[in-house]
């Protein structure tokens, strides 16, 4: 008689327990959405992008960066040569330049002109001495000048008419000026030499290793003195702005979301600190449940994936932290 006793007792107390967990555990609100997730790290490896030996490593393991922060620096200093010898081709080729386009200088006219005229006055002096060794020797019949001293003073006419004539066409080109494609020509040398000086400028600037945002330094793996290549990450760095928590949705609740939702993250550290995020992607293919995550369906079910976009501007939630992400449903 004992025994059925002590059994119907076990299961009044079992039914009174079950009666009170199902009145004390907490309902879930159907109108909100209870999810599950960590932190993403979102890595990246920093490199030069040029090569050079290391002169100075400005940032240690564990360092918050900001965007433009200066965290490594190369020796640049023959880079800066070069930049120098190119600097003064410049100056020469655009003094070249500004000689073409003035044209020639009020005195080298007038010194050509003069040069002209005193050409012109020995053709002509040539032209008489010419003109009277002809007569005297017609007029003599070749005894008292030769017939060589005509042919003499004949070549010296046509010297000295050359000679004008040369004078003559100097004066017109200085007067004409430059040529158009002489010009064109000597601009191009000097688009050809400043884009090398903004080649030699832009290879010194990459001298100095830049983060690209937000984020903080997980390894250093280059030391000073060390070959730095595009193919040699300097250091690992893990993005900190945004951030962002990876969850994932079944598919009875993926109908009640959208992307551009407000979401409430918290942690179990700071659970009255949350921190506001919003739905930033939604997959559209399913996947079965990730073991690494927590919730109260099957692992074999499938899932969607989503993607909470947060600001975290002191640093309250660390990378790959658990947290909790509550979604209002009636948004």
């Amino acid at each position: 008689m004992k025994k059925p006793l002590i059994i119907i007792v076990l299961l009044a107390a079992a039914l009174i327990g079950y009666l009170l967990y199902q009145q004390t555990r907490p309902q879930q609100d159907p109108d909100q959405l209870t999810l599950y997730g960590n932190v993403d790290v979102r890595q990246v490896s920093l490199s030069f992008e040029g090569s050079g030996r290391i002169t100075q490593m400005l940032a240690e393991e564990g360092d918050q960066l900001h965007q433009g922060d200066v965290v490594a620096v190369l020796d640049t200093q023959p880079l800066e040569l070069q930049a120098q010898e190119v600097t003064a081709r410049i100056e020469a080729a655009q003094q070249g330049l500004l000689k073409l386009q003035n044209g020639a200088r009020p005195q080298e006219i007038a010194q050509a002109r003069s040069q002209l005229t005193a050409a012109k006055t020995q053709a002509q002096q040539s032209s008489r001495d010419y003109q009277r060794l002809q007569d005297i020797f017609k007029a003599s019949k070749g005894t008292s000048v030769s017939q060589s001293d005509v042919d003499k003073a004949h070549s010296a006419l046509l010297i000295a008419e050359a000679q004008a004539n040369q004078s003559q066409q100097a004066l017109e080109l200085l007067l004409a000026g430059a040529r158009a494609e002489d010009i064109a020509a000597a601009e191009a040398q000097l688009q050809v030499l400043q884009a090398n000086l903004q080649l030699l400028q832009l290879q010194i600037q990459r001298g100095q290793l830049i983060a690209p945002a937000d984020a903080n330094i997980r390894s250093r793996l280059l030391e000073v003195g060390d070959m730095a290549s595009p193919s040699r990450p300097v250091f690992t760095l893990a993005l900190t702005n945004p951030k962002w928590i990876r969850v994932y949705v079944n598919e009875t609740r993926l109908g009640r979301i959208h992307e551009g939702m407000k979401a409430s993250i918290s942690s179990d550290s700071q659970p009255d600190k949350p921190i506001t995020g919003s739905l930033s992607y939604i997959s559209s293919s399913a996947e079965f449940t990730p073991k690494a995550i927590q919730t109260e369906e099957l692992r074999t079910s499938l899932v969607y994936e989503v993607r909470i976009r947060f600001d975290d501007p002191q640093g309250q939630l660390k990378l790959g932290q658990p947290v909790t992400v509550n979604i209002a449903l009636n948004q």
